[in-house]
């Protein structure tokens, strides 16, 4: 083990007090987060010999690994996942999460003789145990996640460790070159990494990664479900008016969205001097409904909190009567795994984390439903999906929130602009299809050479 490694190990050993006190206070929002704490330690209550069978069981029997730490990866992974299944009939999953919102999606993917747990946190006994315990056949990481002691372990024990769907912005490029010494070992232990873009390969092969192929990004292969996308449907037949999206808001957006708001339509006033401010407010501001859909769920209170201390009439989904929206100035997308529905629903969305310097959101699935989306200036995290919906005619961007919201509201008044802008977003999204099943391939591929390893 190299100092840097050995120096790491013991700042993570050391650290786990920490994270267990961590976990406590993310609880009280989440509950998720108490849920089989022991597991982050690399301690499990299942009998081994009921997880994986005979010890001499080949690769092709054991299991697919896949992990998806919170909610968008886990969302990449479902896509990654129906092409794997298609091609390795009977394969069994073990499937491993971050965050709570991560694990409650990766549940609906389970099926018999699957297998869900936490990631260990990256000890290296935590790691051994973790690997003894389910002697997964091969590994795929998805998106971004390198941890040093984790790929290592893989490495001695044999077990190939991929990267799919993988992105490294710029500044996580330059994180990783100051940590060389920890870093550059573990991006070069990996067994293949595919990248999204020729940008992200070029910074991963800088580090050291094996990057055998860019076959963009897997988002472009979703499907929405067609449930979703009728009641997504019937919420926009209900409105009555166009609907305009802030989507996946982080901290401190939704405070800019009521700053701009509360300018162009003053709330909290009389009935009498609402009335006669709506005459005014009108001429600048459209009627439009308007929806907000935070990022975590851990902030839907928070949210609701600082949209009804500004006067505002918050009408929250899950308080909806069935599936019938409750008149508000504003609604409220307080529930998880509905975002199709929402994108459906809404006319046109501004793009959350992309307001604040939060290197934005994937626009993939708002394009997916024919959704055409408005982002600011803060896109480094998805920079090339970003550019070719602009490039599209899918998406515009902007200096800021005033803007996004300037732009929003010219596009639904506009209804032929916005048909055609609706077109692009959908033809944007099927244009970029592939990635699932070329990665898919990959793996069984390699899944097949770890099989005859394995019977040699």
């Amino acid at each position: 083990m190299s100092f840097a490694r050995a120096l790491y190990s013991a700042i993570t050993w050391g650290a786990q007090p920490l994270l267990r006190r961590k976990l406590r206070r993310r609880a009280r929002a989440e509950p998720g987060y108490a849920v089989a704490v022991h597991e982050r330690f690399g301690r499990y209550a299942q009998p081994l010999d009921s997880l994986v069978g005979h010890s001499g069981m080949d690769a092709l029997g054991r299991f697919v690994w896949i992990h998806a730490v919170s909610l968008g990866e886990t969302r990449a992974a479902a896509i990654l996942l129906r092409e794997l299944r298609a091609q390795l009939p009977g394969m069994r999953l073990l499937l491993t999460h971050g965050t709570a919102t991560g694990r409650a999606e990766g549940e609906k993917l389970l099926q018999p003789g699957d297998v869900q747990v936490w990631l260990p946190w990256d000890t290296p006994g935590a790691v051994a145990r973790f690997l003894r315990q389910f002697r997964p056949a091969m590994g795929v990481l998805m998106e971004t996640e390198v941890w040093p002691n984790l790929i290592a372990a893989c490495q001695r024990r044999g077990v190939p460790l991929v990267l799919a769907n993988a992105r490294l912005n710029d500044k996580s490029w330059r994180g990783a070159r100051r940590l060389a010494p920890l870093a550059l070992p573990a991006y070069r232990a990996l067994t293949a990494v595919w990248a999204q873009s020729q940008a992200d390969a070029e910074r991963l092969q800088d580090l050291g990664a094996p990057v055998r192929g860019v076959f963009g990004n897997l988002k472009f292969d979703v499907v929405p479900e067609p449930a979703q996308i009728e009641m997504g449907q019937r919420w926009r037949m209900l409105a009555g008016r166009p609907v305009v999206m802030l989507a996946s808001s982080r901290e401190g957006e939704e405070a800019l969205w009521l700053e701009f708001f509360k300018s162009k339509h003053p709330v909290g006033q009389t009935d009498q001097a609402q009335a006669a401010s709506k005459n005014i407010a009108n001429i600048s501001l459209p009627e439009v409904q308007w929806l907000i859909v935070p990022r975590h769920p851990n902030r839907f209170d928070e949210v609701a909190q600082l949209l009804q201390d500004a006067g505002l009439r918050v009408a929250r989904r899950s308080a909806w009567q069935g599936d019938v929206p409750v008149a508000a100035d504003v609604w409220l997308g307080d529930s998880i795994g509905e975002m199709a529905a929402y994108y459906t629903l809404a006319d046109v969305v501004l793009l959350g984390g992309s307001f604040a310097p939060l290197g934005g959101q994937n626009l993939i699935e708002a394009a997916a439903c024919g959704c055409p989306v408005v982002v600011g200036p803060h896109t480094f995290n998805f920079a090339e999906a970003t550019e070719l919906a602009c490039e599209a005619g899918a998406a515009w961007r902007t200096l800021g929130l005033p803007a996004a919201v300037d732009k929003a509201l010219a596009l639904v008044q506009h209804p032929h602009d916005l048909e055609k802008a609706r077109a692009a977003a959908t033809a944007f999204a099927q244009a970029h299809r592939g990635a699932a099943r070329a990665t898919a391939r990959q793996v069984a591929d390699l899944l097949g050479v770890a099989a005859s390893s394995a019977k040699d």
